[in-house]
């Protein structure tokens, strides 16, 4: 079982079926489409009937083997849904398989995502997209005066990496100065316990390359804390939070969550801040689906910008794999180019095979007078 994140989803766009077909199959799991196992199974098998009846996977050019081996992966992942699934909290589900080419790979998803079935030479990604960088991989650090843990969100969920909770001695309770140096020792042991977390927090931050940082503490923690903070953990949190003493692992996600998704906010229009910028000027940026495909078939596309639900018809050279927001003939190789109905899914796998990000925008509108689409480039 694995989640999605950025290398993931990388992975997943440089491959291509070149001995059979493969199958992009995408399970919405919200209780209120599938609430019952016999729900999602009614789901599994619709979706399923769908995708043996599309233009994919009845192809004229199919040899025997191919259409043998892609019965046999659609009756794998009807076996898989019926005999191994565990849905256990998932919102969404992804399944990529290809027989003759060795592929199979089983995704929890983090949030819903709609029912939907592609049968192609490559995978479908474009309902993942929306959903990397939600959260997946962050760390939530809920540290006290005795507390001192660290979790990291995968698969919508709070794993424990890190307990250092510590019994701290009471407050003495003797008057004089026993009192005083009692309380000055207590304090101490506080301090180490702040410095001891903190570094253990430096730790998973270095290793995991700066993931983004959610700190759950006090008021009264929060300056002790933070003086033992180091400056790259800093630099990698994008909020603060309170919880009550005893939140287990659900509660903290819960207050972790909106902290995650205004800094997603705030980092969406610092984003669209720049494309404006640029485009204004003529420097690097463009807009709507004509520059953008072409510049995402050029390489020049460090981050594209699509407006959620963006989409349109694209072309695509079988042969070179270069994409364009209208048909005729590659400008490359004069191959005729193949339409798709998924021209957003022809950007993503261009940006993703040059080494590009996606952001899709959520919180902004800023998409909608140009088409839904656009890019920041690299040159």
């Amino acid at each position: 079982m694995a989640t999605i994140n950025w290398d993931a989803l990388r992975e997943l766009a440089g491959f291509r079926a070149e001995k059979g077909c493969s199958i992009s199959f995408y399970l919405n799991l919200d209780p209120s489409v599938a609430p019952t196992a016999g729900d999602t199974q009614t789901h599994v098998n619709s979706l399923l009937s769908e995708g043996e009846r599309s233009n994919g996977a009845a192809r004229p050019d199919l040899t025997h083997d191919q259409k043998v081996a892609l019965r046999s992966d659609f009756e794998r992942i009807r076996r898989y849904f019926e005999e191994d699934f565990d849905r256990d909290g998932a919102r969404g589900f992804a399944v990529f398989c290809s027989k003759l080419d060795g592929l199979w790979s089983a995704n929890r998803l983090t949030e819903t995502v709609p029912d939907e079935i592609k049968v192609g030479r490559e995978l479908y990604l474009a309902p993942l997209v929306p959903l990397v960088g939600r959260g997946e991989g962050a760390l939530v650090a809920v540290v006290g005066r005795e507390r001192g843990q660290i979790f990291c969100l995968k698969g919508g969920k709070l794993e424990e990496m890190v307990d250092h909770t510590e019994e701290t001695p009471g407050r003495h309770d003797q008057g004089g100065w026993s009192q005083a140096r009692y309380q000055r020792h207590i304090e101490e042991l506080v301090a180490d316990h702040l410095r001891t977390v903190a570094d253990e927090l430096d730790r998973h931050v270095r290793r995991m390359r700066s993931p983004k940082v959610v700190v759950v503490a006090s008021e009264d923690t929060r300056p002790d804390l933070e003086s033992a903070l180091s400056n790259e953990v800093k630099s990698t949190i994008v909020g603060w939070a309170h919880a009550e003493a005893h939140s287990g692992p659900t509660e903290l996600l819960d207050v972790a969550t909106p902290v995650l998704e205004q800094w997603r906010s705030r980092e969406e229009e610092r984003v669209l801040e720049r494309w404006r910028e640029e485009t204004a000027k003529s420097g690097r940026g463009v807009s709507g689906w004509a520059a953008t495909m072409e510049a995402a078939s050029d390489g020049r596309v460090d981050c594209l910008l699509a407006q959620e639900g963006a989409n349109r018809d694209g072309w695509q050279c079988p042969q070179c794999g270069r994409v364009a927001a209208a048909a005729g003939a590659c400008p490359l190789d004069g191959t005729a180019m193949e339409e798709s109905d998924a021209g957003l899914d022809l950007a993503v796998h261009q940006t993703l095979a040059h080494g590009g990000t996606i952001w899709v925008v959520q919180h902004h509108r800023d998409l909608e007078p140009v088409e839904g689409i656009g890019a920041l480039l690299r040159f």
